[in-house]
């Protein structure tokens, strides 16, 4: 058995970035920039008004000043004459500033009969101007790769920037295996269970950038495999659910190693999930889960997410641990690795009392994996430990 660290540093091996697509920019969000935004203008292009007022000279600007309005500047209409001593332009938010011009003075300031203004004998600052090019200018970019935030998205539609280019979304073959297991909605006979794992995994999957794709389930012999694993032959990433045990019915290793899968490792140091193991199988990368259901969602967490970044050009780190308070002690840990179900409230981490592998309820009410070092002595309320957030 190897760690969970050389584990994760295994798979990473496996793994390469995909290739890029151009989408629209309309159905870019949350995809992954794999190629850096740049801009070729000015935003604003031009001087404009932050405020509702009037535009002028600031160097006019005494209080109880007279000016005269000499015309109107409004957003996509501006004033294209040249604003002189004594004179002043109406002006709304977002219009252009007049030549002659380099303050507004907010309505509220104002006075007004007629064509004639006259200013407040107390004025606000102002001088309520955005510069042209105050959000952008030419050579600016949004760097890649990162994932595109709605943010982003609005700042590439400023830049002028119609489509992104990103990295193609992985697919995901999603095999689960097992005589005992039928589809949601389906009549189990006497020994038989609802299949569930694919179902959170695919979601997993989903939310982290790739493209599950649920496979029949494959029953427990040969040729059922064989078949299920053809039908996942154009995916980037295999994942089996159950069978990679060392059962009589477990056959997922030995058929997948007869149809030339390179295995790169087999058995974790970790609770729950030992059973996993990491190869290539023609142009995939396969990872083999275990088939409890808490096992396999661990090890979703754990493994395939990381795996996904790593696809998606994000770089090859294990998931991003936080740390919180026991809320109550803990008694010392075994020799792997224990991913534990927990609840982190407040900044402190609840750990459940039940940790059956079985048990999705108690995942469920879970917003955390609580993570025990391998021989981790026993701990007080209120150390320090970490978390994988869920």
């Amino acid at each position: 058995m190897i760690t969970v660290t050389d584990a994760l540093d295994a798979i990473f091996k496996l793994v390469e970035p995909l290739g890029t697509e151009d989408v629209p920019l309309a159905d870019a969000a949350g995809r992954i920039l794999a190629q850096p935004v740049t801009a070729t203008r000015l935003q604003p292009p031009f001087a404009a008004s932050a405020m509702d007022g009037y535009a002028l000279n600031g160097v006019e600007a005494d209080p109880e000043a007279m000016f005269h309005v000499i015309g109107e500047s409004a957003a996509g209409h501006g004033f294209d004459g040249q604003v002189g001593p004594g004179e002043c332009v109406r002006i709304f938010t977002g219009a252009p500033m007049p030549d002659g011009t380099d303050r507004v003075i907010i309505q509220e300031d104002v006075e007004r009969k007629g064509d004639l203004i006259t200013l407040a004998r107390a004025l606000d600052k102002g001088p309520h101007v955005r510069p042209a090019g105050a959000d952008f200018t030419p050579g600016d970019t949004i760097p890649a790769p990162r994932i595109l935030s709605p943010a982003d998205l609005a700042l590439a539609a400023a830049m002028n920037v119609p489509a992104l280019t990103v990295t193609r979304k992985p697919v995901v073959a999603l095999l689960a295996t097992g005589d005992e297991l039928v589809m949601p909605g389906e009549m189990p006979g006497p020994d038989q269970i609802i299949a569930s794992n694919a179902f959170g995994l695919k979601a997993l999957i989903e939310a982290n950038g790739g493209h599950a794709r649920m496979l029949p389930i494959a029953r427990d012999n040969a040729a059922s495999l064989r078949m299920a694993f053809d039908l996942a032959s154009d995916a980037d990433l295999i994942v089996t659910i159950g069978g990679a045990s060392v059962g009589d019915h477990d056959l997922v290793g030995d058929v997948a190693a007869d149809m030339g899968m390179e295995q790169s490792f087999y058995k974790v140091l970790m609770r729950p999930g030992k059973p996993l193991m990491a190869g290539r199988l023609g142009d995939a990368v396969m990872i083999g889960l275990p088939g409890n259901p808490v096992s396999s969602m661990v090890c979703g967490h754990v493994f395939l997410v990381p795996a996904l970044r790593a696809l998606l050009g994000l770089g090859t780190a294990a998931a991003p641990r936080k740390s919180a308070t026991l809320a109550a002690p803990v008694t010392a840990n075994g020799p792997r690795e224990h991913y534990m179900r927990a609840r982190v409230d407040d900044d402190q981490i609840t750990i459940f009392d039940s940790q059956d592998s079985a048990l999705l309820s108690v995942l469920a009410q879970a917003n955390a994996l609580a993570i025990r070092p391998a021989s981790d002595p026993a701990r007080d309320a209120g150390a320090q430990l970490d978390y994988l957030p869920i």
